[in-house]
């Protein structure tokens, strides 16, 4: 791509782009801000237009993946329809529908080691999608007690951690990859053992 086609705005989505292919290649970890430019078709010096240096880039990449990542929880959610079970299971398979159709992304969120407490734009896009976790677990609990329901917010973080694991250990090529269980089946049934030991289902 030449240097010069390049309009106003179009350079910071272009390294954000370039970052997400090197990631996807190399890790999280192992490309620097220099290969980002040249990916992007650009000097060295051109992506100081837009990022102090390679970690505010990969915050940059995060923040964008967290706010797809919230906007598919929220679309699988789709406001609990058509039961709060099936909509909080779809949660979970939509965390892994993103961690397959968006590595890039996904590593740069979990595995590149920035800060999301020190950049309040990334932090708010992480809040987004942790949200749409916690209103479908309250949907779930809607029809039990007050006092028997669980903390909302420590659910959906159990579920987070969840899925996480089940990323890492089955769908990223571990070792676990080769269980006879496909993930989407791993999680669903983990999520229900879980909703069953917190008396939420029978």
């Amino acid at each position: 791509m030449a240097r010069d086609s390049y309009h106003h705005g179009n350079l910071r989505q272009a390294l954000v782009d370039a970052t997400v292919s090197l990631i996807e290649d190399k890790g999280p970890m192992a490309f620097t801000l220099a290969e980002a430019a040249r990916q992007a078709g650009v000097s060295a010096a051109a992506p100081y237009r837009h990022f102090s240096g390679r970690e505010q880039l990969l915050e940059e990449v995060a923040r964008q993946g967290f706010l797809d990542f919230a906007a598919r929880l929220e679309a699988a959610f789709d406001e609990g329809r058509p039961s709060a079970l099936s909509a909080f299971l779809r949660m979970g398979q939509a965390y892994l529908g993103f961690a397959a159709a968006k590595p890039g992304f996904y590593m740069a969120m979990f595995e590149s080691g920035i800060s999301i407490a020190g950049n309040a734009d990334l932090a708010l896009a992480a809040q987004q999608a942790e949200a749409a976790l916690v209103r479908g677990a309250e949907a779930l609990f809607a029809r039990l007690p007050a006092d028997r329901r669980p903390p909302a917010t420590m659910v959906a973080n159990h579920v987070w951690a969840m899925s996480h694991g089940v990323v890492e250990l089955f769908g990223r090529g571990r070792p676990g990859g080769r269980s006879p269980i496909p993930a989407d089946q791993m999680l669903e049934s983990g999520l229900l053992i879980y909703l069953r030991g917190l008396g939420v289902i029978e």
